[in-house]
């Protein structure tokens, strides 16, 4: 299975609409749109889980740099996610 990562979506774009425009590629096991958990408002980026590698690369091909509701969208394999710090800034242990 992989993993899809899509960006720069319309905040008006649903799981729907998105897993149809994968749809047309191939097998899509799971979409989920990110979302603001304090708001509820999508923050532009999901994830698309595609069964088969091969569909999932012509997906990422085909649909990268296409425009859905007025925006350009970037498509890309995901990426692991990576642990981060708190707070954004550098942990110091205070002694």
């Amino acid at each position: 299975m992989k993993s899809i990562f899509v960006g720069n979506l319309s905040v008006s774009v649903t799981e729907a609409v998105l897993g149809s425009l994968f749809e047309a590629y191939g097998t899509v096991e799971r979409v989920s749109i990110m979302t603001d958990r304090d708001t509820g408002q999508a923050k532009g980026f999901g994830f698309v889980d595609m069964s088969d590698d091969g569909e999932a690369v012509e997906a990422i091909a085909a649909l990268n740099g296409t425009d859905v509701e007025g925006r350009t969208l970037t498509v890309s394999e995901a990426r692991p996610k990576t642990d981060r710090l708190s707070g954004g800034g550098v942990w110091r242990k205070r002694w």
